[in-house]
């Protein structure tokens, strides 16, 4: 079951001491995110995930929808825009690495798809 983006809590990132999550936390919670996966090594490893869509318009407006939850967290994706698809890709670069920052915005991207 998912949850609706506006449903989850927000934080306030700035007051919150970020760090890279160990491997074993990072494997351990990755696994709550459906279909976001491991990519790059280092501190360029991030967690990416591809969304598909029917068509360019579906494609945007979901990018769309990505940017206002970008600028509401104040945590920014790369996100690989094509006709019908968005890879997103998440990670914190002030830590070198992935951060519970970067799993929470993930998990609202997800919700922005959600069918309840």
């Amino acid at each position: 079951m998912t949850t609706p983006a506006n449903a989850l809590p927000k934080k306030d990132w700035s007051q919150q001491a970020r760090r890279a999550l160990s491997a074993t936390e990072l494997v351990t919670q990755l696994v709550n995110l459906q279909g976001w996966s491991l990519n790059g090594d280092g501190a360029n490893v991030a967690i990416e995930k591809t969304f598909r869509f029917g068509n360019y318009f579906e494609t945007i407006a979901f990018v769309n929808a990505v940017a206002f939850i970008a600028h509401t967290e104040d945590h920014h994706p790369d996100l690989s825009v094509h006709y019908d698809r968005c890879v997103v890709r998440f990670n914190t670069h002030d830590v070198g690495g992935i951060s519970s920052t970067d799993l929470e915005c993930a998990a609202r991207v997800d919700a922005l798809l959600s069918r309840e």
